[in-house]
């Protein structure tokens, strides 16, 4: 029976409860089997990289995870190593899965970037995008995906739009508190929070 696969990729540097929640109102909202956790390589839109090791986000990713029975997390884009398109590992992910349907779970200003990514026709082709609309956010205007698909897909997209409360925490604030001892409890996961403390990835 065809699955339905959440596709999430980003830094997670450190991962924290903004990302779960994401992860787990995707899940629910487009009735995911699965969502797959992709710690990013260096983007092409980032080129200065993430701060912490890819060892050490995978491990944080890991811990962050653990226990949800739909999460999984996937290394390919690391174990890849070097400078990942987007469009590459969906590419993949589809290969792997011909059966199944795609859902590339982005945030409100991924989308506003679009027009910036790699292959974005070939993108919207392999998966169906699934923007989070944070708290606040203006209604997602899709519009800027009309050159790169068509009406159908065009209304797949805006049918996948994910409502979120407003989140108040980002991993750029967290490296920050963490590099002035201050605590970042009940901001990450338990797990996290301690091997932060043991492996001091930002140190």
């Amino acid at each position: 029976m065809p699955q339905r696969i959440g596709i999430f990729g980003g830094s997670f540097d450190p991962v924290h409860l903004g990302h779960l929640w994401i992860a787990e109102a995707a899940r629910e909202q487009l009735s995911l089997d699965q969502v797959r956790w992709i710690p990013a390589a260096t983007s092409p839109l980032k080129p200065d990289g993430p701060v912490a090791s890819d060892d050490h986000r995978l491990q944080m990713v890991r811990l962050a995870i653990s226990g949800n029975p739909f999460f999984v997390l996937d290394d390919r884009e690391i174990a890849r190593g070097e400078v990942s398109y987007t469009v590459d590992t969906v590419a993949e992910i589809q290969k792997q899965h011909p059966d199944d349907e795609l859902f590339l779970i982005v945030g409100s200003d991924s989308l506003a970037s679009f027009d910036r990514w790699h292959q974005p026709s070939q993108l919207l082709e392999l998966a169906t995008l699934a923007v989070i609309q944070r708290g606040g956010d203006a209604e997602i205007d899709v519009s800027i995906l009309k050159r790169f698909c068509d009406d159908a897909r065009l209304q797949t997209v805006k049918n996948s739009v994910v409502p979120m409360p407003l989140i108040e925490v980002s991993s750029t604030d967290l490296r920050r508190r963490i590099l002035g001892n201050k605590s970042v409890r009940y901001q990450v996961p338990a797990a996290v929070e301690a091997f932060i403390r043991s492996e001091k990835p930002y140190q």
